[in-house]
């Protein structure tokens, strides 16, 4: 049973150093196994002489599109829409009008932003304005991405399943939230000291909020040493004895922070109403946003969702969906969490911690590294006092911390109670939580079915998305563009003419086992050539969308403006894959449409881990009924192979 799965790893997520050991090959990631000296450089040594990300061919982007529009026009033709044959050759016609008109203008005009870039022509001028400072739905569950953290095996079993009364803070909670900030602090410092230096910003602190209230904490010095992880336990516990004394006084905090969940041109207009009500607010406003990342101490552990629960299935495993949903939106009410800072490392109660971020710095690969390196040593007690600290501390007169108190109006404090209203609502709408398939993973997919584990899984999601919806989707995958220098994604458009087949035949009782073999492992090459292309900077999503941002007022091209071209950027299925995730409960981010799905997955060895969300208000869609059919379609897969090797069962 999958849910006997689910819950036998659950019991053994605080324990991963055993089997990890066990299994090097899987453990050798990033930045914690680095190689043999003699061919150790530095981490940017080749950063200068990285290729520049290409402005791709007109003509083969315009191909490459034209391909990927035949299995929408087939759908439609079987929908009565039109013949699929001729509605893709009066887009052809479109698309050489293109291309010897406005096309070839767009393009050089293209080439010449290129040429003005210092980096590349999408990152240096258009990216960040458009795919994300345009888009103004709240931050909040629409953009953000989340990553939830193994469980560290020093914190004490009851404390970790059970946590506190809500409103508490524990000794192993400040430990822990010591411990990974100052690993996090010591990879920036391994990367800061490498040639050339990278660091742009003279700070030395972090962020720290607890029940709202919102402190900054100096965890390096002024010669940039980083502050030991004792030293910093106790300035993080000086705080908290701060917010204790507080409230004992009878303060309560306003919660500020909640003003980031907004729809962000409220956010904008909060923001500087902030910065004009007095010089302290920028002052504040200054600190939080070049501080090196925010720290959420949360007075609570988030309880697992009841059996009686509507959305309780036997596909959920209850505590991990709580981590799910506190790292997300920090539970019900979105407090206590700053949404438009880069990284917020999460804290609660009982200890269990994960990461927040907001998407527009970098892609959530990059966290992903530097969280790996952070969690893969659980906290050492030597580098501490015998027992945590815990109600001893006196605030020393030089502290190194201070309040950041901000001087409120009443306009500020009605904007602070009505975002909490929004907030609660837009997370009462977001329906995320994680399915661990535990049948099989990326080892059985490459030994057994010979087909690469990511273009497999995405065809597993394209089946799933037909048996839960009856029609195909448009559908983004993340492609990483870093070979090129500042480059970020490029999109791989899973929908093919290869997947449709594929999934037809699956749907097909007259279709033979070897016939939907042969299409699946037909489909995953050309997603595998789809994707290889698309990371050397040949898709023609960035490209299409660079051209059409070009236009100017008066001009115009059908190719362009056609449904179509919009249609098959309607990405109902968001997804990406991350890592093996080996010491990762799971990852996630919301759906981009609200009759969609928003899917992030983890293909380790013998265990796959999906992050999805949708929306509760949409009566077409419905995250646990998915998890369902993504299961489904992966055991019906595993099926057409006829396994002649054994395959070793996972340790669960």
């Amino acid at each position: 049973m999958l849910r006997l799965i689910t819950r036998t790893h659950h019991r053994s997520l605080s324990q991963p150093s055993s089997s990890a050991t066990a299994a090097k090959g899987q453990q050798r990631m990033f930045a914690l196994h680095p190689p043999p000296r003699s061919q150790q450089l530095p981490t940017f040594h080749h950063q200068r002489s990285l290729p520049r990300l290409p402005v791709p061919s007109l003509r083969a982007t315009l191909d490459r599109y034209l391909k990927s529009l035949e299995p929408i026009l087939e759908q439609n033709e079987e929908k009565g829409k039109g013949k699929a044959g001729s509605e893709l050759q009066k887009r052809a016609q479109w698309a050489k009008e293109f291309e010897d008109g406005l096309g070839k203008v767009l393009q050089e005009r293209l080439i010449d932003l290129d040429h003005a870039s210092p980096d590349n022509w999408l990152n240096d001028t258009l990216w960040l304005k458009k795919a994300y400072h345009e888009w103004r739905a709240p931050l909040l569950i629409n953009s953000n991405w989340w990553l939830l953290f193994y469980d560290d095996p020093t914190i004490p079993e009851p404390l970790r399943r059970q946590g506190l009364a809500d409103g508490e803070l524990s000794d192993w909670q400040i430990r822990r939230a010591a411990w990974l900030t100052s690993r996090l602090i010591i990879f920036k410092e391994k990367i800061d000291s490498q040639p050339p230096s990278t660091s742009t910003l003279d700070t030395r602190s972090v962020t720290v909020m607890c029940k709202d209230w919102l402190y900054s904490v100096e965890v390096q010095d002024r010669d940039q040493h980083i502050v030991n992880v004792k030293e910093l336990e106790k300035r993080l516990w000086e705080v908290v004895e701060d917010v204790r004394a507080r409230e004992k006084s009878g303060e309560k905090a306003v919660a500020v922070g909640i003003l980031t969940a907004d729809e962000r041109d409220l956010w904008a207009k909060n923001r500087e109403h902030l910065l004009t009500i007095s010089p302290v607010n920028r002052a504040i406003m200054s600190a939080i946003e070049t501080s090196l990342l925010t720290l959420s101490l949360d007075a609570h552990t988030l309880p697992p969702r009841s059996p009686a629960d509507p959305c309780y299935s036997s596909l959920v495993c209850p505590e991990i969906d709580a981590h799910v949903s506190n790292c997300a939106s920090g539970g019900p009410t979105g407090l206590n969490r700053w949404y438009d800072k880069a990284l917020t490392v999460i804290v609660e109660s009982n200890g269990r911690a994960g990461m927040l971020g907001e998407h527009s710095p970098c892609d959530a690969l990059i966290p992903s590294m530097i969280v790996d390196y952070a969690i893969a040593e659980h906290i050492d007690a030597a580098a501490f006092d015998s027992t945590p600290l815990i109600e001893t501390v006196e605030v020393e007169e030089k502290q190194k911390w201070q309040r950041l108190n901000w001087a409120l109006d009443e306009t500020i404090v009605a904007e602070v109670e009505a975002a909490k209203g929004r907030a609660t609502q837009l997370v009462a709408d977001s329906d995320p939580s994680q399915l661990w398939f535990g049948e099989y993973g990326a080892d059985w997919i490459k030994n057994v079915a010979k087909c690469p584990p990511d273009a497999y899984i995405q065809m597993a999601i394209q089946l799933a998305w037909y048996k839960d919806q009856g029609y195909m989707t448009a559908t983004y995958e993340t492609a990483s563009t870093r070979l090129f220098k500042h480059g970020r994604t490029e999109v791989i458009r899973t929908l093919s003419g290869p997947s449709r087949a594929f999934v037809k035949a699956m749907s097909d009782p007259s279709s033979s086992a070897e016939t939907r073999q042969n299409l699946l492992i037909a489909a995953t090459a050309a997603h595998n050539a789809y994707t290889r292309d698309s990371s050397t900077g040949k898709g023609c999503d960035r490209h299409l969308q660079g051209l059409k941002w070009l236009m100017r007022e008066g001009e115009s091209s059908q190719l362009l403006q056609d449904e179509l071209f919009a249609k098959s950027a309607e990405w109902k299925l968001s997804t990406s894959g991350l890592s093996a995730g080996t010491r990762f409960h799971g990852t996630g981010f919301g759906t981009v449409w609200p009759d969609g799905y928003g899917i992030n997955y983890l293909a380790g060895p013998k265990l796959i881990k999906f992050g999805i969300e949708s929306k509760v208000s949409c009566g077409a869609t419905s995250t646990q009924a998915f998890k369902g059919k993504v299961v489904e379609s992966l055991r019906e897969m595993r099926a057409l192979f006829k396994e002649d090797i054994v395959v070793p069962t996972a340790k669960l």
